[in-house]
């Protein structure tokens, strides 16, 4: 139950763009169709998840040594190899979808939004539940962290391909309004504040 706690809580009260502004960049600039958003969602999945799990891994192997300054550095050198890898694939795979992301799938390297879940996952300071953080509460939250980045990035994508169609005064078209839309998503998402601690209680955790 505590795992269903801590989907919940990351998808929708504490989700990682609209709740703590990290990976704001994609969001912004893949943003304009629901296709490319779907495509970008699901390579930071992937990249979110895996990075998780092999960062967590290194935050282990640094603390045995003592070299926990070397963090950074290291987890960034992680993300970057598995972005690297996910852009192969995709230029194999879909040379469509490749296109479409552009410079924005090598941006994920730099997606404060990988780097930052990875860097809470290491130290254990994402809200856990009461559970004690360990690797599988770790990659439960990076994945349910990545789905709320991906259910933020689909429904802005969504509004801004009706945007789109309508007509808009010429001085808030494009980014503008979009940061409108961006602000008027986050108070939406502000609703659910609080109902992880309702459903905790519910499920006498």
């Amino acid at each position: 139950m505590a795992y269903l706690l801590i989907f919940f809580s990351a998808i929708f009260v504490n989700n990682i763009v609209l709740s703590q502004f990290l990976g704001i960049c994609p969001f912004l600039g893949v943003s304009k169709k629901i296709d490319t958003a779907l495509g970008m969602s699901a390579a930071v999945a992937f990249v979110l998840t895996i990075a998780t799990i092999v960062t967590y891994l290194i935050q282990k192997l640094l603390e045995a040594y003592d070299l926990v300054y070397l963090q950074t550095i290291a987890f960034i050198l992680v993300i970057a190899a598995l972005v690297q890898m996910v852009e192969i694939v995709l230029k194999k795979v879909s040379p469509a979808l490749y296109q479409s992301l552009g410079v924005f799938l090598p941006l994920i390297t730099t997606n404060c939004c990988i780097l930052g879940v990875a860097i809470l996952v290491a130290q254990g300071t994402y809200n856990a539940q009461g559970m004690e953080p360990n690797l599988l509460t770790g990659v439960v939250y990076a994945l349910s962290t990545a789905l709320g980045f991906g259910l933020a990035l689909t429904i802005f994508s969504g509004i801004r391909e009706q945007l789109a169609l309508m007509d808009i005064p010429e001085g808030v078209k494009g980014v503008p309004v979009a940061l409108i839309v961006a602000g008027f998503l986050a108070m939406a998402f502000m609703g659910f504040s609080g109902v992880d601690n309702g459903l905790a209680q519910l499920l006498g955790i």
